[in-house]
């Protein structure tokens, strides 16, 4: 794939994608972007739309403060859309919503939703959403774990630096993630590649310690030093550790948001293209999705239907893990296991 250097590159990325949405003729679309932020995205998600013969609806909200991503991943659910309620129901009367803002864990997105349109957020680097760009074949193995998840009871995950955590399954919802999105009232995020879900209430107990080269995000650095989260009924009891673990506690304090101990998804990385590298640009998709990971997260959960909207979200990618579905094995040492779930050679 040629480098986009310019609009009619973009323009052609996008239409790429939402051939893949299959946006058409008779559908509406609502392009959404704040301010000035991610503008030359809105202006060529525009045309892309356009070319391919549905309606496109440019939805821009004023702002005079409009954070960028990575700002806005780091405060997650707050932005000023519910303070423009024509802009709300252009997107909630839309087939699909090109999210450029970062609705992620908000109340708008999820109304959006509840009405049936469909949503793609897209906020990452040019050169991610290439170098990551989605396949059918990705969602396919994203589906598998799916259906796997779907019919488990429990989670269970350790490593070697002392994790060993079990998850109690409820059928909550689950969240799948391979870049683009069909289905009414769906969200997705350009690039993807993973699934997670959420346990049953209070259902998490035990230890997890991340190791060294582990990764934090929102902060975008990997660890140098273990840290030990001791977990009873659902929730971080403890964060146990050194000058990094201090380092975390300081920071998830600073939300003065009790809830922000509260524990959110888990699931597991099937990117084979992705980079376990925290230095790469962006929000840290290459982390999140990477092959073989457990994504284990802190905070919020409207994303899967819960109610707890705490801005403060840790996602918390795990190398060299190994989980477990009831007794079947679906990663090993970091390596997925299922061939259903396996890139093809």
């Amino acid at each position: 794939m040629e480098p986009v250097t310019d609009h009619a590159g973009l323009v052609k990325l996008f239409t790429d994608n939402y051939r893949l949405c299959e946006i058409g003729p008779g559908q509406t679309v609502a392009v959404l972007s704040e301010g000035g932020q991610l503008r030359d995205y809105a202006e060529a998600s525009l045309a892309a739309v356009r070319a391919l013969g549905a309606e496109a609806v440019d939805v821009n909200v004023p702002s005079d403060t409009a954070m960028d991503a990575s700002q806005r991943i780091a405060n997650i659910g707050q932005n000023p859309l519910s303070q423009h309620p024509a802009a709300m129901q252009a997107c909630k009367d839309a087939d699909m919503v090109i999210d450029h803002m970062l609705l992620l864990f908000s109340r708008e997105q999820i109304e959006m939703q509840k009405a049936g349109s469909r949503i793609l957020m897209v906020v990452e680097p040019v050169e991610v959403l290439q170098r990551l760009f989605p396949t059918k074949a990705l969602r396919a193995r994203v589906e598998a774990g799916e259906r796997l998840l779907a019919d488990a009871s429990s989670l269970r995950f350790v490593n070697r630096a002392g994790t060993d955590v079990t998850y109690r399954l409820a059928g909550k919802s689950i969240l799948t993630e391979y870049g683009y999105t069909v289905t009414p009232g769906r969200w997705d995020h350009w690039p993807g590649g993973f699934l997670a879900t959420l346990a049953a209430d209070g259902g998490v107990e035990g230890r997890v310690v991340m190791d060294r080269g582990d990764l934090l995000f929102p902060q975008k650095r990997a660890l140098t030093e273990p840290v030990e989260f001791v977990i009873r009924d659902g929730w971080v009891r403890e964060i146990n550790g050194g000058r990094e673990a201090a380092e975390l506690r300081a920071f998830i304090e600073g939300y003065d948001d009790p809830r922000a101990y509260a524990l959110s998804h888990i699931g597991w990385g099937l990117n084979d293209a992705c980079v376990w590298d925290p230095d790469l640009p962006g929000i840290g998709m290459d982390g999140r999705a990477h092959y073989g990971n457990v994504l284990f997260s802190m905070g919020p959960d409207t994303e899967f239907g819960g109610d707890n909207d705490t801005p403060c979200h840790l996602d918390l990618p795990m190398r060299n893990c190994t989980l477990w579905l009831d007794d079947r094995l679906i990663v090993e040492d970091g390596e997925v296991v299922p061939a259903e779930m396996k890139p093809a050679a």
